[in-house]
């Protein structure tokens, strides 16, 4: 039965699991004294099973400060890695070991090392969205809520390597006018595909609709500037981390809300205000990645507790003093 549950799963995509199913993971989560976390860009099946959802940073704090001795972590490595790095002493599992990040990818720690020595002194702030090796060979993590504090807290006169998102970068030097802040050109596949024509098409449909607009998205400047000449009042762009929409969709009230990020987020969203019509400003804007985490992947990684991840135990080390420098400047906010 369990053979014919799993090919049943595997090409599952949307509609409710059975029972079954649901009755199976909390069975095994409960053997296994697991915790099963979600990101907001999961599918819709896996959030509704999770005991939490959110952004990254998020969920790795609640994988730290959770009582149960596994951690079951439905997102992409990097996120799985960040709450190994915040809880060491924990069993981490990510349904699916090839559930990478074209974001997290466009920088390695020998680039970033070379970039270092390009320019001595520079203080390096890392976009969570980075892998453990880049971590720890950072001064101050960042989310996309505090990148802007984050950035702040540094010296005027000292300059800043920011990593690896460009158009979060962009962000971080319009809003504090630093032009000591080097920016690498990495970028998110997703988020970089949502642009700004396809978003003033949007926004001319919808008057009335609020702009809801990720920092990563290649959109967030056209935001500004439809802000900026008139054509959308500047109270309905709102650039915000997934953890912030969902926080403005309860306080927002507009009826209708344009969503420029990663599909998966319209989940939370609905969820969170009902009554309010969320649509994607691209319904492409699809994480492959993200979505290889199934019902099954999910199934098999309780019945075998796979796929285990590891940190090397210095690198974790390094690693963790720079999530800890940014927790000190002030609250993390949103992961991403």
């Amino acid at each position: 039965m369990a053979a014919t549950l799993e090919e049943d799963l595997t090409p599952y995509t949307g509609v409710d699991p059975d029972s079954a199913w649901r009755d199976e993971v909390r069975r095994l989560a409960k053997e296994r004294d697991a915790v099963l976390l979600a990101h907001n860009y999961q599918l819709p099946e896996i959030q509704d099973i999770a005991d939490h959802t959110g952004d990254s940073l998020a969920l790795s704090r609640i994988a730290a400060a959770s009582d149960a001795s596994t951690i079951i972590f439905c997102g992409v490595h990097f996120m799985a890695e960040t709450a190994k790095i915040l809880a060491p002493e924990k069993t981490v599992l990510i349904p699916d070991a090839r559930a990478g990040c074209s974001l997290a990818d466009s920088i390695t720690a020998d680039q970033l090392r070379e970039w270092k020595a390009e320019h001595p002194g520079a203080v390096v702030v890392s976009y969570v969205n980075t892998t453990a090796d880049v971590k720890a060979e950072t001064d101050i993590c960042c989310t996309s809520s505090n990148a802007v504090d984050v950035v702040r807290s540094i010296p005027a006169d000292q300059e800043v390597l920011f990593l690896p998102d460009q158009f979060l970068g962009a962000h971080v030097k319009r809003e504090t006018g630093r032009d000591n802040l080097h920016i690498w050109a990495g970028e998110c596949h997703v988020h970089a595909g949502i642009n700004g024509p396809e978003l003033a098409e949007r926004a001319a449909a919808n008057p009335d609709a609020d702009l809801f607009i990720h920092p990563e998205c290649g959109c967030a400047t056209s935001a500004l500037y439809l802000a900026g000449e008139g054509i959308v009042p500047s109270a309905q762009v709102k650039i915000l981390s997934t953890g912030d929409m969902v926080t403005q969709a309860r306080a927002t009230s507009a009826k209708s809300v344009l969503v420029a990020t990663e599909i998966g987020m319209l989940h939370q969203l609905r969820r969170a205000a009902p009554e309010i019509e969320f649509s994607a400003v691209n319904d492409r804007a699809s994480c492959r990645y993200m979505k290889m985490i199934t019902p099954a992947a999910l199934l098999r990684a309780l019945r075998e507790n796979k796929d285990e991840v590891h940190v090397d135990v210095e690198t974790a080390a390094r690693a963790r003093g720079a999530v800890q420098r940014m927790i000190e400047i002030g609250k993390p906010g949103g992961g991403e």
